[in-house]
C-alpha cells in the first residue's frame, strides 16, 4: 500500500498493523484513539507527522495449522456438504484462503483478520508447496515447461519450482494462487490430476499432522511466520 497522506485514521491504524479497519472504527468510537492528544472521530485524517496513540489491551491472536481432508469445503458448503468450521472443535477462527473440495492439506486457521490481505493479496509473494499425483505419466519436458510458466486459458503462470518425484508424481512451489491453478496447469499437458495435497505455506508445514487434525502455531515458527508478513 502506498503511504499517501493525509490518511483516514482507520486506514492508518490498519497500515501500521495495529488492527483491521473495522476494529479501528470500534476503537475510535470507544474513544480509545488519540490524535495529537485529542480523541479521534470516525473519518478523521492524519498527517505523517501526527502523533497517534491507541489505548487498548493487546489481543492475543490464535493461529492453527489444519490438515483439511478431501471432501471438506473451505467456505460456504451446500446442504449436503461440511465445511471446516463444522469439522473442528475450534471456536472463533476462520480459514485463510481456500483449498478446493477435491484437494487436501494445509490450511491456516486464525482469528487474526490482519493477516488475510498479507497472505491473499497478489501484490505479495509467499511460497506454497504442493504434492501432486497424476493419472498418466509425466512427459519428459514437464519440469522445464511447468517451471517456466504455462498458458492456462489466456493467463501465463509465474515461474515455479518443480521436482519430479516419480513417473506420476511431482512437487511444485508456487507464489500465486489462481483458481484451480495446479489442476489447470496439469491439464495443459493433457494430464488428469489424481490427488493434490498442500504441504507448506511459507514456513508452516504439515509435519506429520493427521488428516482432520489441527495444531497450534507457536514459538519460533509463529514468530518467523508473522515477521515474513511484516508484523
Amino acid at each position: 500500500m502506498t503511504d499517501t497522506y493525509p490518511m483516514r485514521i482507520n486506514k492508518y491504524l490498519a497500515h501500521k498493523n495495529l488492527c483491521t479497519r473495522r476494529e479501528a472504527d470500534t476503537l475510535i468510537s470507544a474513544g480509545k484513539v488519540l490524535i495529537n492528544g485529542k480523541p479521534a472521530k470516525l473519518g478523521d485524517k492524519v498527517q505523517e507527522t501526527d502523533k497517534v496513540d491507541v489505548r487498548f489491551r493487546v489481543k492475543k491472536y490464535r493461529y492453527f495449522a489444519y490438515n483439511k481432508p478431501q471432501g471438506i469445503i473451505t467456505h460456504s458448503p451446500d446442504e449436503d456438504e461440511h465445511d471446516i468450521r463444522q469439522s473442528i472443535p475450534l471456536v472463533g477462527v476462520f480459514p485463510i484462503g481456500r483449498l478446493d473440495k477435491d484437494s487436501k492439506g494445509l490450511i491456516i486457521l486464525t482469528d487474526d483478520g490482519r493477516i488475510t490481505d498479507k497472505l491473499l493479496n497478489p501484490d505479495y509473494t509467499h511460497e506454497k508447496e504442493y504434492i501432486v499425483s497424476t493419472r498418466e505419466e509425466l512427459p519428459s519436458h514437464f519440469k522445464t515447461k511447468m517451471e517456466a510458466g504455462v498458458n492456462i486459458e489466456g493467463y501465463v503462470t509465474k515461474p515455479a519450482v518443480v521436482k519430479v518425484l516419480s513417473p506420476k508424481k511431482f512437487s511444485i512451489v508456487l507464489t500465486e494462487g489462481k483458481k484451480h491453478q495446479i489442476r489447470r496447469m496439469v491439464a495443459f499437458f493433457g494430464l488428469a490430476t489424481a490427488s493434490l495435497e498442500r504441504v507448506r505455506i511459507m514456513n508452516i508445514r504439515l509435519s506429520g499432522l493427521k488428516e482432520g487434525a489441527h495444531r497450534p502455531i507457536l514459538g519460533q515458527e509463529l514468530a518467523t511466520f508473522l515477521k515474513s508478513l511484516g508484523f
